[in-house]
């Protein structure tokens, strides 16, 4: 998905992710509007925390009932990982990819120095729409390498240990949880995961203690213990309960049952500049990517089955872009 949004940069004082946190962060609501008129919170980036290991970017589209169109547009420097609840969405790139985005199936595009895609729902009437659309940053190693797309339908289930009640389970959507490791394609240690706590029951969920972690609401309400010293915390649909590091494990119950996304990771080796769909180092590289998509270049490829349509650039601000730091 693009950004329609166009980010101030911000100056602020980088802060160490040195130990545990229980920090309960809301989603926003970006005004998106326009012919697509769809409804999406934002839950990362937070203003003090820009990443959650290499995950810069978190936006939910829904629930809702809309017709998407979201025309070609491109990205610099980061993966993009699609996870749908509901509703088909027709993704297509300029690496020559045409599929659908279902339920149950990993849609991760690495776009490397440079790619463009667009996503459609199915059908030209509004469907119901629900799903989560992640952003992962690139590492050096990897952020000026090729475009690629891959699609994952049979992704690692790990079966999490009840304290009370039933066990509850993690679709390992990305990296690792708990020796279950994701067939998608990593370039830093990583951890996403659908998490699921049956009704009246209390699950464990493992952690690296050397990453850290964050726990977003997707449905109903859940209760996290995150320490024995620590007061529980509710954590409801749209909001981010951010964790820290120095942990083994959590525990969280749910009485009328709960689905969260985990997302985790080694803290990124670097700080970013992120502005509309670029993720880079420094001003002059976001310069660079916005002129040469407004210029046509063939960095970015053209999308299969589009003409001329595309999404412009937006206006770059008026002052130099900075990196973002964390201040929790």
């Amino acid at each position: 998905m693009t950004r329609l949004d166009a980010d101030a940069p911000e100056l602020s004082t980088a802060a160490a992710c040195d130990g545990p946190r229980a920090l309960l962060l809301e989603s926003r609501e970006v005004p998106l509007g326009g012919v697509r008129a769809m409804e999406v919170h934002r839950t990362l980036p937070q203003r003090d925390l820009p990443l959650v290991g290499a995950w810069c970017f978190l936006d939910r589209f829904g629930p809702q009932v809309a017709r998407m169109r979201v025309e070609p547009h491109p990205h610099i420097g980061l993966q993009t990982v699609t996870w749908p609840f509901a509703g088909d969405v027709r993704h297509r790139d300029s690496v020559g990819s045409d599929v659908i985005v279902a339920r149950g199936a990993l849609n991760l595009m690495t776009s490397g120095a440079g790619i463009s895609h667009s996503e459609y729902s199915v059908g030209e009437d509004a469907v119901p729409l629900d799903a989560l659309q992640l952003w992962v940053a690139l590492p050096e190693s990897r952020r000026n390498g090729p475009p690629a797309f891959e699609r994952h339908e049979h992704l690692p289930t790990l079966r999490l240990e009840a304290i009370s009640g039933d066990p509850g389970e993690a679709v390992v959507v990305m990296g690792a949880l708990g020796g279950v490791e994701s067939p998608a394609s990593a370039y830093t240690p990583i951890v996403g995961a659908e998490v699921r706590i049956p009704a009246r029951s209390r699950v464990r969920i493992p952690f690296d203690p050397a990453w850290e972690h964050g726990l977003v609401g997707v449905e109903g309400t859940a209760r996290v213990a995150a320490g024995a010293d620590e007061a529980s915390t509710d954590l409801n649909p749209g909001h981010l309960l951010y964790l820290g590091t120095r942990r083994d494990h959590i525990e969280v119950d749910a009485p009328d049952g709960a689905t969260l996304f985990l997302l985790g990771g080694e803290p990124f080796e670097d700080d970013i500049v992120m502005w509309w769909n670029f993720v880079g180092r420094s001003h002059e590289e976001i310069v660079e990517a916005r002129e040469e998509w407004e210029a046509r270049s063939g960095r970015f490829g053209r999308v299969v089955d589009h003409g001329d349509e595309r999404i412009p650039a937006p206006p770059l601000p008026a002052v130099r872009l900075t990196r973002r730091r964390r201040r929790i």
